[in-house]
């Protein structure tokens, strides 16, 4: 169990770190509202992914 000035300096650097990384976010987010989405090149994959699970949950 953390004391309570190491739960109060965990806070400060949780929120130190928020601080620094909202303009970085920001502009992340407006850069991706610029660019097209391409939902096929995640989807591709993923679905990939699940059946090859699927694969091996059927061969057990």
């Amino acid at each position: 169990m953390l004391s309570t000035w190491e739960s109060l300096i965990l806070g400060a650097l949780a929120l130190l770190i928020l601080f620094w990384m909202t303009p970085g976010v920001k502009a992340a987010l407006a850069r991706s509202k610029q660019t097209p989405s391409d939902w096929q090149s995640v989807l591709l994959p993923l679905g990939l992914v699940v059946m090859f699970v699927l694969f091996l949950i059927a061969m057990v």
